[in-house]
């Protein structure tokens, strides 16, 4: 018999590249193992991820910076915050960003979609996720990711990124029109990072989010099949086990990387 095509997005996919352990917690255990305390980081990105889908929305006459600037004020999320000067003293700091980014936009370019479901398959997968932005330039589309990490981001990132490549095959497949531009927005630097794929390119990415599924598939089974679980999901100890929302639960994690306040993933 076939198999099913194996149903992902790129968190699924990346969570199983960084750690099976977490992974298979994120996924498979039920009930999930409880997760630590929200990170202020996330808080700033969903802020400013919501903001400036909303400022789309807005009707073209009021589609200003300063208008950006309130999105993000009165959608502020205030998770993760050492306290309420810290987050208010960020959400200034968030609401000069996408103002900032906002300024460098022409209000009259409407984008082909915002906040778009795309989906695709391929032999092996059943590929969905959600773009934050997808622009039509000279007859083709572009990818647009918005960041607000700490590190300016490069072109390696941008062609790396096997979530940007598989997002760029779907649009392009759903809509009809060629979409291999994607790129990086980081709004704390006010760069972007541009890759264009080729049909190779966006190939290899592919054949590598079907390995992935791969490996997770085989591990499935033979979790189901009985095997140890910690045998089949290992974990992957490093620094990023310090933000892990299951640390908690992972001696191999706590063991080689300090625990994290909530608030210390922000660029102070």
């Amino acid at each position: 018999m076939p198999r099913r095509l194996f149903s992902c997005t790129p968190s699924r996919l990346a969570a199983f590249e960084d750690c099976p352990r977490r992974y298979r917690m994120t996924y498979l255990d039920r009930p999930a193992p409880p997760k630590g305390p929200p990170w202020a980081h996330t808080s700033v990105g969903v802020s400013v991820h919501n903001a400036l889908h909303r400022w789309w929305d807005v009707p073209l006459p009021a589609r200003t910076p300063e208008r950006a600037g309130g999105l993000l004020r009165m959608a502020w999320v205030t998770d993760g915050f050492r306290d309420r000067e810290q987050s208010a003293a960020w959400r200034e700091r968030a609401a000069a960003m996408v103002e900032g980014y906002t300024a460098g936009l022409d209000p009259a370019a409407e984008p082909r979609a915002v906040e778009r479901q795309v989906a695709t398959r391929t032999e092996q997968l059943a590929f969905h996720g959600r773009v934050d932005r997808l622009d039509q330039r000279a007859g083709e589309l572009v990818v647009v990711d918005y960041k607000t990490g700490r590190r300016p981001l490069t072109e390696a990132d941008a062609r790396g990124s096997s979530a940007l490549a598989l997002y760029a095959l779907a649009a392009g497949r759903m809509l009809r029109t060629p979409c291999r531009r994607v790129e990086l927005h980081h709004l704390p630097s006010g760069t972007v990072a541009v890759a264009e794929h080729t049909d190779a390119s966006l190939q290899r990415h592919v054949q590598r989010a079907e390995s992935v599924a791969s490996d997770i598939t085989e591990a499935t089974d033979r979790l189901r099949a009985g095997a140890d679980a910690d045998a089949v999901f290992a974990p992957s100890p490093g620094p990023l086990c310090s933000w892990c929302d299951f640390r908690r639960h992972c001696p191999q994690g706590r063991a080689v990387s300090p625990d994290r306040e909530p608030w210390e993933g922000l660029a102070e």
